[in-house]
C-alpha cells in the first residue's frame, strides 16, 4: 500500500508542476480565460489527490469515461513517466483491499491525464450539509445550478423541496449567496481566488422563491400587515401574471430609507433610496423624489446581492441586518464593494428579493416553474411507491381451487326452510295436449 501511495504521490505532483507551468504562462491579462481553464480542479479540497480520492467509484467511472483522451506531448511525457514508474516497481501478489486501492489509482491516474485536456471543464467539488457532512460532485462546465441539485437530490435521498438551495460562502467578506437555479455552476466557482476558503452548502432556503409563494409581500408592501396576509389565491396568482407574465418584469416599487456605509470608514449615514428595473438610485440632498433629481446608486448588471452576517462587530453596523452588493469577481475587501443596512429583518427581505426579481426577471419565474414540477413529479412517484407498498404489506386470502379427480366436494351448507311461512303464488302450467291418434 505504501508504494501505490508513493505512486501516486509522485504522479499527481508531476501533473501539479504541468499545470503551475501553464499558470505561469498564461498570467498577462489577455490569458486571463485560459489560466481560469488551468488552474483548479477541485472545490474544498487542499489538492486534486484529496477530491479523487473523495469521488465515489461510480462517479470516478463516469468521469473517466466522460473526458476525451488529447493529451499535449508535455503531459503524454509525464503519462509515460508515470508508466514506466508503475513498471519499474512492480509488485508482488496483492490483497483484496490492495487490489481495489491499485483499481482506483489506475483510474485516478487516468482522470489527471485526461483533465488537462478536457473540452469542457471538469470540477470535483466539496458540498456541505446541514448536519455538518460532506459530499463530493463531479460537474461540468455545462451544467446549470438546478442540475447539481439534482445530483445532490440523488445522492441525498432527500424531498425535492423548492426550498432547497446552494449557498455560496464567502468567509473573509462574512457574507453569503443562494444561487440561482439557471446560473452555471462552474463559471460561479470560477470567480473564486485559487485556494480560496469559500464553500457551498446545500440546505432549505424557505424564503427562496417567497416573491411567488406570497407576492403580495413585495407588489403591496406598502399596505398594512393585515392587508397583506388577507390575500386569496387569486389574488396572488394575478399579482405573478401581472408582474412576470410579460417578456419584461415590472420590478416592487420600492423606496425607502437605508444605512449607507462610507467607503473605508467604519461610519454608516441615512440615504433615501428607490429601485428600478435598471438598478439602484438615491436622492440627493437638497433634491426631490423625481425621476430628474435621481443619482444612479449601482446597476444590476456586472453585481450580485449577498446577505452578511456579523457586521454590527466587523463594521459597527446600525443593526444586524446588511447586505452588499458587488461584482462576483471581488473576493476580499474593495471600495468598490458597496455596504447598505436595514432597519429590521422585514426590511432586509424586501429589499433582497426585490433585487433579485429586478436583476433577473422573468428567468426567476421559470426557475420557480420548473422547481414546483420537479418537487410535484417526486411527491407524485413517492405516492405511488407508497400505494404499491401498502397493497404489498395487506395480508393475501387464500383461494381454494376444487379438483374433481383430488377427491370428494366439501359438503354443501343445509338450506332451511321456514314451515310457517305461507308458499309463494304459484299457478302450475296447464298439462300437454296430446294429439288424437
Amino acid at each position: 500500500m505504501e508504494q501505490i501511495d508513493d505512486m501516486l504521490n509522485h504522479l499527481i505532483g508531476e501533473i501539479d508542476h504541468l499545470s503551475q507551468s501553464l499558470l505561469s504562462e498564461g498570467d498577462t491579462a489577455e490569458g486571463k480565460d485560459a489560466s481560469q481553464e488551468q488552474s483548479t480542479f477541485s472545490i474544498g479540497f487542499t489538492d486534486l489527490k484529496e477530491s479523487l480520492n473523495e469521488l465515489e467509484d461510480h462517479d470516478l467511472d463516469a468521469l473517466v469515461a466522460d473526458l476525451e483522451l488529447k493529451c499535449t506531448s508535455e503531459e503524454l511525457s509525464v503519462c509515460e513517466a508515470a508508466g514506466s514508474l508503475v513498471e519499474d516497481h512492480p509488485s508482488p501478489a496483492l490483497t483484496h483491499e490492495e487490489t481495489k486501492a491499485q483499481t482506483k489509482l489506475d483510474k485516478i491516474k487516468i482522470a489527471l491525464e485526461k483533465l488537462k485536456e478536457a473540452k469542457v471543464r471538469k470540477l470535483i467539488v466539496k458540498v456541505l450539509m446541514s448536519d455538518g457532512s460532506s459530499k463530493t460532485l463531479m460537474v461540468d462546465g455545462r451544467q446549470m445550478v438546478r442540475e447539481v441539485l439534482d445530483k445532490l437530490f440523488e445522492k441525498t435521498h432527500c424531498d425535492q423541496s423548492i426550498e432547497w438551495s446552494l449557498c455560496e460562502a464567502n468567509p473573509e467578506l462574512q457574507i453569503e449567496r443562494d444561487l440561482e437555479d439557471h446560473e452555471l455552476f462552474v463559471e460561479l466557482l470560477s470567480d473564486w481566488i485559487r485556494h480560496s476558503e469559500n464553500k457551498i452548502h446545500f440546505i432549505l432556503r424557505p424564503q427562496k422563491y417567497v416573491m411567488f409563494t406570497d407576492p403580495q409581500l413585495f407588489f403591496m408592501w406598502k399596505k398594512n400587515k393585515s392587508g397583506q396576509t388577507d390575500v386569496n389565491k387569486q389574488t396572488k396568482d394575478l399579482l405573478i401574471k401581472e408582474h412576470f407574465g410579460g417578456t419584461s418584469v415590472i420590478v416592487p416599487n420600492l423606496e425607502g430609507k437605508m444605512y449607507l456605509k462610507e467607503d473605508g470608514k467604519k461610519v454608516w449615514k441615512h440615504q433615501y433610496f428607490l429601485l428600478r428595473a435598471s438598478g439602484l438610485y438615491y436622492v440627493p440632498k437638497g433634491k426631490t423624489k423625481s425621476s430628474s433629481d435621481l443619482a444612479c446608486f449601482i446597476r444590476f448588471e456586472k453585481v450580485n446581492v449577498y446577505t452578511a452576517s456579523n457586521y454590527r462587530e466587523k463594521f459597527k453596523a446600525p443593526t444586524s441586518f446588511c447586505f452588499v452588493l458587488k461584482h462576483p469577481c471581488i473576493q476580499k475587501d474593495s471600495p468598490y464593494i458597496k455596504f447598505l443596512c436595514c432597519e429590521d429583518e422585514k426590511s432586509l427581505l424586501l429589499w433582497v428579493t426585490s433585487i433579485r426579481i429586478a436583476k433577473y426577471g422573468p428567468v426567476l419565474h421559470q426557475n420557480y416553474q420548473e422547481a414546483v414540477k420537479r418537487a410535484s413529479g417526486f411527491q407524485s412517484a413517492r405516492n405511488k411507491a407508497a400505494s404499491l407498498q401498502t397493497k404489498a404489506d395487506q395480508p393475501k386470502h387464500n383461494t381454494f381451487v376444487v379438483n374433481p379427480c383430488m377427491g370428494p366436494s366439501p359438503p354443501k351448507s343445509e338450506v332451511k326452510f321456514n314451515l310457517e311461512e305461507p308458499p309463494p303464488d304459484f299457478i302450475p302450467p296447464s298439462p300437454p295436449v296430446h294429439a288424437s291418434p
